[in-house]
């Protein structure tokens, strides 16, 4: 019954051809990629000059076409591999993998790199080649995990990665565009119901619209209905005044930021470790749907492509997303990737996202912020083994103290008052929120992973934590005392030993006892 009919061999040399790498559904794929990272673009540039304050220029004319410079080249790159491997398997079927901006690594970027870098220095300007140095870290921590993804993925417990990914998400991502829905409830509240509709409720949008879409242009038609009516009393937004050629081109203003940047390299690693192996996991899911891609391939793409992007003036790296089947079940092939990697790169270039960006009020855009920090926080918690669900709740705490000290801090700037006027207990609170809150990411993935072992019975593995957490703590790179959260050699004069010595040293103990407890696991 499997065997060909008679006539398929004589028949087959003339139905050759050359495989097609543009198909109809190509229009449906593109639609959804070039939505997906021109929404993370609009919300990023959004932040940045409604929350942070920032030059309009600097975001839009800069760090912008830098950013979709990597998404052009990593959506190339991604279109050639497709094709070669459908003319190495003659099949039609090959679908590119979707490729864009990486979403907790822009939330990361602003809240964690650029905006407290501006709120402590008054610089944009240095907060933006701050961040570019830290996106060239993490280029090239992406570049050596390449080749050692599958080494890392073992080693790294995913409760304690995806944990301190979803504290960012919860409380940062979720919580802080939530004061901008309350804010102006008429237009985030509609715009944040209509897309729980669509994406948690299965509510079809009309002219089968994607809820993000939905939930965005319902949010600004009410804002501008009602502005157009005179009422409201909100703010219009600053339009742009037009398109413009901002080209991104090559530059070393990064290096001459490379002191400040220090404390804030500590983002560096648990970011790349989180799309290496996210690329991993994309890489399996593609061979499952029957595109077999090498992942080391895969991951340089992505590693060089975010190495580009920082060294133009960008400041968010590159990932591969996930939903490759999904894209396959829509009938995409090549065409997808490469139609949005030329929106986003020239779209940037030329002002059209600029414009977009002016267009949309924050109150409209905000909602899928709570949406995207709900969903990564289900995901840390769902993707983990049940028993792991405290480690994840344990990885919220340092960045419960960064959210504090952000908001802190900007409630003593409008009132004309600094840290350093507190007294008593509330500077012994405030020292303890620095402590706790600097360098909260790599904190969270050390408690995480701590737990995770002392879950697991894994002494050995809880002391190696622990021996690392106390080695970070006497330079700095966790708990850093300092208010910049600046990193410092222990033996240096300037180093903050009275806080951090302590620190270290009680790690130092909890690594000890974590191997005495070995002991008798070992004598049965």
């Amino acid at each position: 019954m499997l065997s060909p009919p008679p006539e398929a061999p004589t028949s087959a040399p003339a139905r050759r051809r050359p495989p097609r790498w543009l198909a109809a559904g190509d229009v449906n794929g593109f639609l959804g990629l070039a939505l997906d990272n021109t929404t993370v673009l609009v919300i990023f540039s959004t932040l940045l000059i409604g929350v942070f304050g920032f030059p309009s220029d600097l975001v839009l004319r800069r760090m912008l076409p830098g950013t979709a410079l990597g998404v052009l080249l990593g959506d190339l790159a991604y279109t050639v591999m497709a094709v070669r491997l459908m003319r190495r398997s003659g099949r039609d079927d090959v679908t590119a993998m979707p490729f864009g901006i990486d979403t907790p690594t822009m939330f990361a970027m602003v809240f964690a790199v650029l905006g407290p870098v501006k709120l402590a220095t008054g610089d944009p300007v240095l907060a933006w080649k701050v961040a570019m140095a830290v996106t060239l870290a993490i280029g090239v921590a992406k570049c050596a995990l390449a080749f050692a993804g599958d080494w890392v993925r073992r080693v790294v417990p995913r409760a304690a990665l995806l944990g301190s990914i979803a504290g960012v998400a919860i409380l940062l991502i979720a919580f802080l565009p939530m004061l901008k829905i309350v804010r102006d409830p008429l237009v985030g509240l509609v715009a944040l119901f209509v897309l729980l509709l669509g994406l948690l409720g299965g509510v079809r949008m009309p002219l089968g619209a994607p809820a993000a879409f939905a939930s965005v242009l319902a949010g600004a038609a009410v804002f501008w209905l009602r502005a157009a009516l005179g009422g409201g009393g909100q703010p219009l937004p600053a339009i742009s005044a037009g398109f413009a050629l901002a080209l991104p081109g090559p530059t070393l203003a990064w290096a001459g930021a490379l002191d400040t940047a220090l404390p804030y390299l500590s983002i560096a690693l648990p970011f790349a470790l989180l799309t290496i192996i996210g690329g991993i996991d994309n890489t399996e899911s593609a061979l499952a749907a029957g595109d077999e891609y090498r992942t080391r391939d895969i991951l340089l793409v992505e590693a060089a492509a975010t190495v580009a992007t920082a060294l133009c003036g960008g400041v968010i790296q590159n990932t591969p997303y996930i939903g490759h089947p999904a894209y396959k079940a829509m009938g995409a092939r090549a065409g997808y990737t490469l139609a949005t990697g030329l929106v986003i790169g020239i779209g940037a270039a030329v002002g059209a996202l600029a414009v977009l960006v002016g267009l949309l009020p924050e109150a409209a855009v905000a909602p899928i912020l709570v949406f995207v920090g709900l969903e990564i926080t289900a995901q840390a918690f769902l993707a983990s083994p049940g028993r792991h669900g405290a480690a994840v709740a344990l990885t919220f705490v340092p960045v419960a103290a960064a959210v504090v000290l952000i908001e802190l801090g900007g409630m003593l700037s409008a009132l004309g008052a600094s840290a350093a006027r507190l007294a008593g207990e509330a500077s012994a609170t405030y020292q303890a929120l620095v402590v706790l809150g600097n360098g909260f990411i790599l904190t969270a993935v050390l408690w995480g992973s701590a737990l995770v072992f002392v879950i697991e019975r894994r002494p050995g593995a809880v002391a190696v934590v622990f021996a690392v957490t106390s080695l970070a703590t006497l330079c700095g790179l966790v708990h850093s005392p300092l208010p910049t959260g600046a990193v410092f050699w222990p033996w240096t004069a300037a180093a903050p030993m009275h806080v951090t010595a302590p620190l270290a040293g009680a790690y130092g103990v909890l690594a000890a006892v974590a191997l005495l407890t070995a002991r008798p696991a070992r004598s049965r």
